[in-house]
């Protein structure tokens, strides 16, 4: 017969070999079984964080793309006056974060591509410079111990 302690000090402990004995103390017609559960109250915090950070990614990640396409759009000579075309146009002029005139070259293809192409780059520089600020300053250190919590459910 194997003894459990109400508390074992050592929870980081697996049993590997569990025994088909009772446990002393426990009914033998009454199975209960013990379940861990992590107990840290980072972990809302955590959970904060990583949904931020996905959202700050989706949305600068969105802006890159629909200037992707306009470059796509411009290079492949698109009507301009299809729908589609003269949305993602004005879509890309609002998200372009003043760069279309920043180049000049003499092709309005190779303006395009570097004025847009530039802006995409910058969004996803903004993106990433934003969720490594927010997750060095918001989630917790690498030294902090992890609590676990038994308890025996019947």
């Amino acid at each position: 017969m194997r003894h459990r302690p109400e508390w074992d000090d050592d929870r980081t402990r697996l049993d590997l070999n569990p025994a088909d004995e009772p446990v002393v103390g426990e009914p033998v017609g009454q199975e209960a079984s013990v379940q861990d559960e992590v107990v840290d109250p980072r972990m809302r915090r955590v959970r904060v964080v990583r949904t931020v950070c996905g959202i700050i990614n989706l949305v600068c990640g969105v802006f890159a793309v629909v200037l992707a396409v306009h470059i796509v759009l411009v290079l492949a000579e698109a009507n301009p006056r299809n729908g589609f075309a003269s949305f993602v146009d004005s879509w890309s002029s609002a998200v372009s974060l003043g760069l279309r005139g920043l180049f000049t070259p003499a092709s309005q293809k190779l303006q395009v591509l570097f004025n847009d192409g530039l802006a995409a780059i910058v969004w996803l520089l903004i993106a990433w410079a934003l969720t490594y600020a927010i997750r060095q300053f918001a989630l917790p250190g690498p030294g902090h111990p992890v609590r676990y919590r038994r308890h025996v459910v019947e």
